[in-house]
């Protein structure tokens, strides 16, 4: 039996993920595919239209066997962190292969980049880009010796992944299925297209039911962007040293205060802040940061428990037969700074999106497809 590995948001979960789970069964028919899912704060800083259990339920529905949690506390945090405890996660697991979706698709050319980017010289061109005041992921872009269009959401967290298996000697093979829709693309009306493209959409109220299964929009949430902004707002003109906020550094506290001063909206106040050196994912991530109260002491560097969150008869069948290597880890410490994030990313997203997430986490029972 093949254990496959996956990461992904399901922000909202779409037919492109169907399509992904789809060739996944095809590749490999006897397989344990284990997802690692992150849950109400997102990667590019921003906030899931599906509740945690709302995706469990889901994945599990389509056909993953096991699903186990990336904590808010990584998942909010740049590609790099966010791959590698994803990575972390899927390893203590056995997993041999891990598949993700790639607009390259190239995966010789990924690793050679991936090679450039553990060189001194690389390293040395990044800083003399950053210099100039040009933002860290274009930095990257531009110091890497390729002509390869490879600067797309996917391929550069590929890379990430690339990069964190490389690092840690993991035994895991990455694997990549050509992504057919374009992240930046908030127009297509192709069955296939980007979370982003339907995100865009349904803020819109616009029909999106040929992009998602039926199933998924009974779960979809709205997300009332006036409401963070006024809880962004509080905490923010409120809360003295923001610099002891996890990813609030050079002084950027005393601008996001100005330009707080100065905005009705969320999207004005992130117009006023942005500078070449912020990227909007960056200064989004940074406003969960403030949000959720993350301190930069708080940045623990390692797992204190893996939780996981729901399995099939196939994955209980699999955790079974790690039981004495993984029974010490699936031990959910409340006491740790880990927990103690998660349920108050729950009881912040509850404010946000009108809903009772927080019963979920303190249950501490995964869902079961049996």
């Amino acid at each position: 039996m093949e254990i496959i590995g996956i990461i992904c948001e399901y922000n909202p979960f779409h037919n492109g993920h169907i399509y992904h789970l789809k060739k996944i069964k095809e590749m490999y028919p006897d397989s344990c595919i284990i997802l690692v899912l992150n849950g109400y704060f997102l990667e590019r800083g921003e906030i899931s239209l599906l509740t945690k259990e709302s995706k469990v339920k889901i994945a599990l529905f389509y056909g993953v066997d096991l699903v186990v949690e990336l904590p808010v506390l990584y998942g909010t945090q740049s590609a790099d962190i966010f791959a590698k405890k994803a990575i972390e996660i899927l390893n203590v697991f056995h997993v041999q292969k891990l598949i993700f979706g790639s607009e390259l698709n190239d995966m010789e050319a990924l690793k050679k980049i991936v090679i450039q980017i553990e060189d001194s010289h690389y390293q040395k061109r990044v800083k003399e880009y950053l210099k100039q005041g040009i933002n860290y992921p274009t930095a990257l872009a531009k110091a890497i010796d390729t002509t390869l269009d490879f600067n797309n959401p996917n391929d550069l967290l590929a890379i990430s992944y690339l990069k964190a298996i490389r690092q840690k000697h993991f035994l895991i093979e990455p694997i990549s299925i050509k992504r057919t829709s374009s992240y930046h693309d908030l127009e297509s009306t192709d069955t296939i297209i980007s979370a982003s493209n339907i995100r865009h959409k349904f803020h819109n109220q616009e029909d999106i039911t040929p992009y998602l299964p039926k199933k998924v929009i009974h779960y979809l949430k709205e997300y009332k962007e006036e409401l963070y902004f006024t809880l962004l707002k509080a905490k923010i003109l409120t809360t003295p040293h923001l610099e002891n906020f996890l990813t609030v550094d050079e002084g950027i506290e005393n601008r996001l205060v100005e330009a707080m001063k100065k905005s009705s909206t969320y999207h004005e106040f992130l117009q006023l802040v942005k500078t070449k050196r912020y990227t909007y994912n960056k200064l989004n991530r940074m406003c969960i940061h403030i949000l959720l109260g993350i301190k930069k002491q708080e940045n623990v560097q390692e797992l204190s428990y893996i939780k996981i969150l729901g399995f099939n008869e196939k994955g209980q069948t699999y955790m079974k037969s790690l039981k004495k290597e993984i029974a010490s880890l699936t031990k959910i410490n409340k006491n740790s700074i880990q927990y103690k994030t998660e349920i108050k990313a729950s009881l912040i997203y509850d404010l946000i999106m009108n809903t009772n997430t927080y019963s979920f986490e303190i249950q501490n029972k995964p869902i079961k497809k049996l």
